[in-house]
């Protein structure tokens, strides 16, 4: 699984406003459901519930709320850069700035870790995390993902 298979690079967002991780969230979970026709409410909840066995702030900056969420019929995911980095509780108590918000059916268990997976794998590189941080536009966070993606894959 690669992420070009999953991110959503029309909903991705350089240089989001979001103040805390509660205020980030009610931002994902919004607009998400925009994107999927889905309520907001239902996407918060599933990513709060899950916020609530422990963050989701894997370290170096990099944030990867996901729930699973009903009637959704495949994984979706969304990239947003931060403004100003915020306290998102991560394992290395650092303020997170880049932030893929994963969602997936309710019944995708497997293809769900496959899909948290392929993100790790991306953002576990310095360079790439560099890479993603100095990307202006849309269209060069695009970029660099797809250049991650095609390096994984080699």
């Amino acid at each position: 699984m690669q992420l070009h298979d999953l991110i959503d690079f029309d909903a991705v967002r350089t240089s989001m406003s979001a103040g805390n991780k509660r205020s980030l969230l009610q931002q994902l979970s919004s607009l998400a459901a925009s994107r999927l026709g889905l309520d907001p409410a239902m996407i918060l909840a599933s990513v709060s519930e899950r916020e609530k066995l422990g963050s989701t702030g894997f370290g170096h900056g990099v944030a990867i709320p996901h729930g699973k969420v009903d009637g959704l019929n495949r994984i979706y995911c969304l990239l947003v850069r931060l403004a100003e980095p915020i306290d998102y509780k991560a394992i290395d108590e650092k303020p997170v700035d880049l932030v893929f918000l994963l969602l997936s059916p309710v019944d995708a268990g497997g293809e769900h870790l496959k899909a948290l997976a392929a993100i790790s794998r991306v953002t576990r590189h310095a360079h790439i995390l560099e890479k993603l941080r100095g990307a202006r536009s849309r269209d060069a966070l695009a970029a660099v993902l797809l250049s991650a993606d095609e390096r994984d894959a080699a």
